[in-house]
């Protein structure tokens, strides 16, 4: 029981690694390269899937308690580093961020205006917006939209 349970914290210890730089990678290349005016944390508690951080967490503990071979053990780890830490390259993270947050042709309404165009970034109050007719980013609060 207690091996199960030291499996699972160093599982949660390398994913945590490993998600760290996945979203300092999208936050270096995608949420600054749009100038969105987002934290770190904000970006990571936001958008963390927990569901996957607990099989990946139950994985990799497994990984590095259950199997007794090193060489597989550094293997599996090593990719998966070369993998999170690549979204530091611009390109990559640029489109790891599109990937997760962009949504293409999009339509909003408020009282006054009809607004279209492609959504950069969807945030707990605001809406960071790219207006065809404007062609600039604008910022839309939530709670002025009509559904």
């Amino acid at each position: 029981m207690i091996k199960l349970i030291q499996a699972f914290l160093t599982g949660i210890f390398f994913t945590f690694i490993l998600d760290f730089f996945i979203f300092l990678g999208i936050k270096n290349n995608y949420i600054d390269f749009y100038e969105i005016d987002l934290y770190y944390n904000i970006l990571f508690a936001d958008n963390q899937n927990i569901y996957f951080f607990a099989l990946s967490s139950v994985v990799i503990g497994f990984i590095f308690n259950y199997i007794n071979n090193t060489k597989l053990s550094f293997i599996v780890i090593g990719l998966l580093s070369i993998l999170s830490l690549s979204t530091l390259i611009p390109t990559i993270g640029h489109g790891l961020g599109e990937m997760m947050f962009m949504k293409k042709d999009v339509t909003y309404k408020n009282r006054k205006y009809v607004y279209r165009g492609d959504v950069y970034y969807n945030g707990r109050t605001k809406i960071t917006f790219h207006d065809y007719e404007l062609k600039k980013i604008i910022f839309l609060n939530k709670k002025d939209l009509i559904k």
